[in-house]
This record gives structure tokens, C-alpha cells and sequence, in this order.
């Protein structure tokens, strides 16, 4: 095992700096135009490299290069300090044409959020400002509901990591990661930030579902990890406050806006197929499938559906621009606030995203189930994400807040 002055070295991880570019100079009507631009560039290839899988690393690569990396950082660190509202809305932009690729940005800047509700002071200044000046991209494999890896004391400080963890979505390819483990004598978890290079990391390419099928969400396993005691952003055995708690409500609306994108991008394809290649059927007297009554209905309740998912999701990213900049000083009323209008939001999305990419085909007719348009993507992407956590148990939630003014109970999920 490495010595106490091995642990010291291990604490940063050295990274080539590009040439410097200054994202405090953006406004948010630029940002959501190289959002535009990237979604543009993602869309070209999607539908090949959905039918071939595996890392997308090519396409990362331009996501990094872009800035976009950098919302999330405050200006005080390098960053583009953006409001999360801002960063949801280029989520559900690039989810419109590849939510794997929007999912692994996504869950940067979930990462990053990590550092800023759990770090201290130092710990923000340190890992953000490295990864504003070096484009880090950063990945997960905080998992809390994974406790197959355990953290064990290390002698003088620190701890020792050793085990598997499971859905590390953006693992693959990533400069840090945020990780969990378990705390056998507290029964806790503890939350550090390391480089994803570091001795004893193995990062596994074996995400096989059916969807969302380059977000590298495989395993990642930990074979005897140092974690340096400056590196640890949550210890074990301390209570969580409602700031540490205002992550999961983070992570709920990225998964909102994964949706939201999804049901997007598949109203807008099966828009442009009915207008430029679908046939009217032939009993149905119209000149065109677009002016069959029957295709507009559909059109018209999926525009409802979709309209609602949109503008929930933007109610709830108005509440985290409200709450989220409080950090230490976010209460448990906020905290509440936000759970219930995102549980709100994610329900909407959840219907729609599954509604509007299977109903695409009913619409569209047979000859759209052909391969080379790919359109099947858009649900198998909602049906494998839909399935993150249980939508009963939002709707659960929203009961008893309706029936008994209760706030959902904090948890990782809720």
C-alpha cells in the first residue's frame, strides 16, 4: 500500500492546458447558440452511432472543446458561471438529437454541483478552477443505492476505496469522478473527488441496454483506491443538510430535461417525415397526410403533452435558480419547493417522452420503422432512462403533498 507521501501526490492530477479562451465574455443567448451548433453536429451522426454503440469519444472531444463544459463553474473559478436554468435548457437541446451525449454532459455538470454543495471552500476553488483552465470533463460513480464499495480508514488520513460500482454514467473517457462508498462503522456513505486516472481505478466498457446506449453508464471498480483526506468532499457519520440533499433535486431535472429532449426531438422528426415523405392513407380523402384529420389530431395531443412536460421542467429550473445560489443556506422548505414542482415536471416528461416516440410510428406509418431512419432510437432511449427510478413513487409523492401539505422525505432519488 502507497505511503502517507504517496497519498500527497496523488491529490491533483496534472492535465495539458489548451489555449485559453474566456467564457465569462458569453451571454446566454450565445451559449444557446453553440448549443444549437453541437446538437446540429450530434444529430449528423446519431443514428449510426446509436445502431453501433460503444464510446463515443470523437463526439465528447467536440462537447469539450465547445465551453459548454464550463457552464456550471462560477465566474469566480474560471468559469462560465451560467444559471442552471440556462444549463437545463441546453440539456433538453442536445437530448433533442442525441440524448447519450446529452446525458454524459448532463451528468458533468451534476458532478460539478457535487463539489459546490458538498466542498469546501478550498476544494471548490481547487477542482473547479482546474477544470475550467484544463476543459475536465468530469464522470460519476456515485451511486448511493451501490454499496458493493467500501471505504475503510487509511492510516494518517484518507481512506481506502475497494469495490465495484454500477451505472457510472461518463466514466469512460472523463478526467475526474465524483465517488461514494460505504462506511461499514457509520453505515454511511463518504463522497470524494478523484482524477479517474488514479492507481487501482479500472473503468469498465460493458453497458449493454437498449437505449441511451453510448452514456458509458457501465462499472467502474476500485481496487485498493488512496483517497487523500483533502480529496473527501462528504465524511461519513455527519448528517446530511438540505444543501447537501438539493443534489438529488439536481440530478431529478437533468433527467426532466433528458426526457423533455427526448419527446422533442422525436415530435420534430415525426413532424418533418409526415410533411415531406408520409403518404395519406388511401380511405382517408385528404391530399396530403398532413391535412388528414386524424394525423392532426394526433398532432394536437402530443403538442399538449409535450408543451406541458416543457413548461413544468422550466417552472422547477426557475426554482433552482432561485434556491441553488444560496448553497449552505438552502432550507428544507426550498429543498421541498423544488422536489414537488420537479416531481410535477418529471412525471409530465416521463408520459411524454414515452407517448410522443411510440406514437411516432402511428403517425408515420410502417415504411418509418424502416432502419436507416433510426426513429426507433427515441423510444428506446425514453423507455431505458423512464426506468432510472420509479415514477410511482413521485406520483406518491404528489399525493401526499396534495392530501397532506407533506414535502417529499429526502432522499437520493426524491
Amino acid at each position: 500500500m502507497p505511503s502517507n507521501a504517496a497519498v500527497s501526490s496523488l491529490q491533483s492530477q496534472p492535465s495539458s492546458v489548451p489555449e485559453a479562451f474566456d467564457d465569462a465574455r458569453l451571454d446566454a443567448d450565445a451559449w444557446l447558440e453553440k448549443a444549437d451548433e453541437i446538437a446540429r453536429y450530434l444529430a449528423e451522426t446519431a443514428v449510426e452511432r446509436d445502431q453501433t454503440g460503444g464510446h463515443a469519444a470523437e463526439q465528447k472531444e467536440r462537447i469539450r472543446q465547445s465551453g459548454l463544459l464550463s457552464l456550471s463553474i462560477p465566474k469566480a473559478q474560471g468559469g462560465a458561471g451560467q444559471s442552471w436554468s440556462l444549463i437545463y435548457q441546453v440539456i433538453r437541446k442536445l437530448a433533442s438529437a442525441d440524448s447519450a451525449l446529452a446525458h454524459i454532459f448532463a451528468f458533468h455538470h451534476l458532478q460539478v454541483s457535487s463539489v459546490l454543495l458538498y466542498g469546501s471552500q478550498d476544494q471548490v476553488d481547487s477542482l473547479l478552477g482546474q477544470t475550467a483552465a484544463n476543459r475536465l470533463f468530469w464522470g460519476n460513480t456515485l451511486n448511493p443505492l451501490d454499496k458493493r464499495t467500501l471505504a475503510t480508514e487509511y492510516p494518517g488520513g484518507g481512506f481506502v476505496f475497494d469495490g465495484v460500482k454500477g451505472f457510472c454514467s461518463g466514466a469512460r473517457g472523463s478526467d475526474y469522478l465524483t465517488a461514494s462508498a460505504w462506511h461499514e462503522p457509520t453505515q454511511s456513505l463518504v463522497v470524494a473527488a478523484i482524477p479517474t486516472i488514479r492507481d487501482g481505478i479500472t473503468v469498465h466498457g460493458d453497458w449493454d441496454a437498449i437505449g441511451q446506449r453510448q452514456t458509458d453508464s457501465g462499472t467502474v471498480t476500485f481496487s485498493q483506491v488512496i483517497v487523500a483526506p483533502s480529496e473527501v468532499l462528504l465524511q461519513p457519520g455527519i448528517p446530511w443538510t438540505p444543501a447537501a440533499h438539493y443534489r438529488s433535486c439536481l440530478a431529478q431535472l437533468v433527467l426532466v430535461n433528458l426526457y423533455a429532449g427526448i419527446a422533442e426531438g422525436a415530435f420534430r422528426e415525426a413532424r418533418t417525415y409526415t410533411l415531406e415523405q408520409a403518404n395519406p392513407w388511401f380511405t382517408s380523402g385528404a391530399p396530403s397526410s398532413g391535412e388528414d384529420p386524424f394525423i392532426q389530431h394526433h398532432y394536437g395531443e402530443l403538442r399538449v403533452k409535450l408543451r406541458s412536460a416543457q413548461v413544468l421542467a422550466d417552472v422547477a429550473g426557475d426554482l433552482v435558480d432561485r434556491y441553488f445560489p444560496k448553497g449552505p443556506a438552502i432550507t428544507a422548505r426550498d429543498r421541498g419547493e423544488t422536489a414537488i414542482a420537479i416531481a410535477d415536471a418529471k412525471v409530465a416528461a416521463h408520459h411524454a417522452a414515452l407517448d410522443i416516440s411510440s406514437r411516432l410510428f402511428d403517425i408515420a406509418g410502417a415504411r418509418a420503422t424502416s432502419r436507416r431512419f433510426g426513429y426507433d432510437r427515441f423510444w428506446r432511449n425514453a423507455r431505458t432512462h423512464t426506468l432510472h427510478d420509479p415514477i410511482d413513487y413521485k406520483l406518491r409523492d404528489l399525493g401526499r403533498w396534495e392530501l397532506f401539505g407533506d414535502y417529499p422525505t429526502p432522499t437520493s432519488y426524491s
